[in-house]
């Protein structure tokens, strides 16, 4: 009987890291068949998630972000680009007025802008930005983030309330070596499986939070 109960507690183990494993995989799969994606619907507005910036310069990632809204606007995809992000400890510019100042000085109308100063992770940003937008009776949005980013900000946006789709950036450190798009596939991996888990953000690299 022991031996009996010992066999089937080992394949139910057995069973249970089988299941852990495929979903993971299947979890990573989907983050990288997302990323190769790009929907480009007529929307509300043009949504580019923050990421660090420098004394009101944008990183290299926050700048293939904004360069990326750039192009959507000008085929016409929304009226409007929406910027997100709050102030770190010290930093005198938010992410979302940084994002803005960029955009004017490449030549993207004032009336065309909108700074939303607030959020420090994806799910907060999100959720300020969904606010924001039915605050002006929009709803549809399109997403411009790093391509591994892509299915877990698209996800956070429409639990929001928004309807969302997403175009990621194909440029910038996110995309650069195989090596990089590997190590952002595993932490986006776990990061969506938690949010999808528990409710809740993780604040980290970016593109991670």
């Amino acid at each position: 009987m022991g031996v009996r109960i010992g066999n089937l507690l080992n394949r139910v183990a057995g069973a249970a890291v089988l299941a852990l494993v495929l979903l993971i995989t299947s979890t990573g799969l989907a983050i990288w068949w997302n990323a190769r994606q790009d929907s480009r619907p007529v929307s509300d507005a043009i949504v580019v998630l923050g990421s660090a910036q420098y004394n009101g310069v944008p990183s290299s990632i926050f700048e293939a972000r904004l360069e990326h809204a750039i192009a959507l606007y000008e085929q016409g995809v929304a009226p409007v680009i929406v910027t997100v992000g709050g102030r770190a400890a010290g930093d005198q510019f938010t992410e979302a007025v940084a994002g803005r100042e960029y955009l004017a000085q490449a030549g993207i109308p004032e009336e065309a802008l909108l700074a939303v100063e607030e959020g420090v992770d994806t799910l907060q940003s999100m959720r300020v930005v969904a606010a924001a937008l039915a605050e002006r009776g929009w709803n549809t949005a399109v997403v411009v983030t790093d391509p591994w980013h892509a299915m877990r900000a698209e996800r956070m946006a429409e639990d929001s309330g928004i309807e969302a789709e997403s175009s990621p950036t194909r440029q910038g450190p996110a995309v650069q070596t195989r090596a990089t798009q590997f190590r952002y596939i595993l932490r986006e991996t776990a990061a969506y499986l938690l949010y999808r888990a528990t409710g809740e953000s993780v604040a980290g690299a970016p593109g991670i939070g």
